[in-house]
């Protein structure tokens, strides 16, 4: 191995976070495995000796945003980075699996997202926040939104000059939609009527199909509904909702060939019923939700989708009260979705009433591989994984896979 200068250093590996590791433990962002770096006067690195997975950033604003972390990488790279996330999380709880593909979503398709907005003297700012900083980044040419929602940055820097407080900056969460983008706005100023009517004039201008201003609605042309298997469901303001349509395709599929051929399924943490309804084309389905306008939503795009089989829904917090093994041996196969910290109660309650097939869908690998080895304990199989890659270039990760009783 050649030596290095005694100024320069070798990245020795990756965090999950896309933070290189040097020999010393110091971390260094939008560096890659192998390469030589060495420190600037200013405290930044430069690269002496370049990865051959390195690439042009494909976004002007990838040095300072904190938007995306691996566009210095090529795809196969972030793929295999990936699936050794996964590798490495089940490794630390003893668990030898096998991810069968990485799937990724293609530039400018996220749906769904949070920016950050100023007001300034003249004008305002956009986008993501600048890497462990509260900075905004205006970001106009921006790789991960859809162009729908690329198109109404100009209509929301107007807003932001209306909407935001001097002293603080306002989220927007930003939902693409088939009938027009749907915008939440938080921490925005108080409404008096004045800001009330010129709010819904904006809303009018721009042609979004909804807005809610700091928890209430100013304005609807239409409501924002998603295709959703069969059924059109119009989510409640900020929802959750699958970051791409590329990414939920992907998820939706590994589900239906997980429980194929089931008749009765359990879908838990069944949100505004991404699996529920595309499942309920083949079978009768009872969707549980903490949330209970999620669940209204739901079942009003089931009561007007032809040809579905009967879906029941149930209000319920599923930490706190999970689904018990007598309640769960009604069901064939269940689907469960949680959030990021997992649902570890929910899963002793299937292992226990012994299931034949579960489907998982995880948004982290940590939490998952916890509550893969109470199943496997149980005497469930593990499929290989299927890795969806919805947040392109970011270290988040989704997965799905099924467990099934030997």
């Amino acid at each position: 191995m050649t030596a290095l200068p005694d100024t320069a250093a070798r990245v020795q590996s990756l965090t999950h976070h896309g933070q290189g590791r040097l020999a010393d433990g110091t971390l260094v962002p939008r560096v890659l495995p192998g390469e030589e770096i060495a420190p600037r006067a200013d405290g930044t690195w430069r690269i002496v000796t370049p990865s051959p997975d390195r690439v042009a950033a494909p976004c002007p604003h990838f040095s300072a945003c904190g938007g995306c972390a691996m566009q210095h990488a090529s795809d196969a790279f972030v793929a295999e980075w990936k699936a050794g996330i996964v590798y490495g999380a089940l490794a630390g709880q003893g668990i030898e699996g096998e991810v069968a593909r990485v799937v990724t979503s293609p530039p400018n398709s996220r749906r769904r997202a949070r920016l950050a907005a100023r007001r300034l003297k003249k004008g305002a700012l956009l986008g993501f926040h600048a890497r462990a900083s509260d900075t905004v980044i205006d970001n106009p040419h921006c790789k991960i939104l859809t162009p729908a929602l690329m198109a109404l940055r100009p209509a929301l820097l107007d807003l932001a000059q209306v909407a935001a407080p001097r002293s603080r900056e306002i989220g927007i969460t930003l939902t693409d939609s088939p009938a027009g983008a749907d915008v939440v706005l938080e921490e925005a100023r108080d409404l008096d009527v004045g800001l009330r009517q010129d709010a819904a004039a904006w809303a009018a201008r721009a042609g979004v199909a909804r807005l809610t201003w700091n928890g209430e609605l100013i304005a609807q042309r239409e409501g924002p509904w998603q295709s959703l298997g069969r059924a059109r469901v119009v989510p409640p303001p900020g929802a959750f909702l699958q970051a791409t349509q590329h990414g939920e395709a992907a998820l939706v599929t590994s589900v239906r060939e997980a429980v194929q051929g089931a008749a009765r399924v359990a879908d838990l943490f069944a949100g505004v019923g991404t699996f529920a309804l595309p499942l309920a084309e083949s079978a009768e389905v009872h969707a549980v939700e903490g949330e209970a306008a999620m669940l209204e939503a739901l079942q009003k795009g089931w009561r007007g989708a032809p040809g579905l089989h009967r879906v029941t829904t149930e209000a319920r917090d599923l930490f706190r009260r999970p689904l018990d093994p007598t309640e769960l041996k009604r069901f064939d196969a269940a689907v469960i979705d949680p959030p990021r910290a997992g649902a570890e109660a929910q899963v002793r309650a299937l292992a226990e009433a012994r299931l034949p097939t579960v489907a998982y869908v995880s948004c982290n690998p940590a939490s998952f591989a916890r509550d893969a080895k109470a199943l496997l304990a149980a005497g469930y199989r593990m499929d290989p994984i299927t890795v969806v890659d919805q947040f392109r270039w970011s270290p988040h990760v989704e997965l799905a896979t099924r467990f099934s009783l030997a």
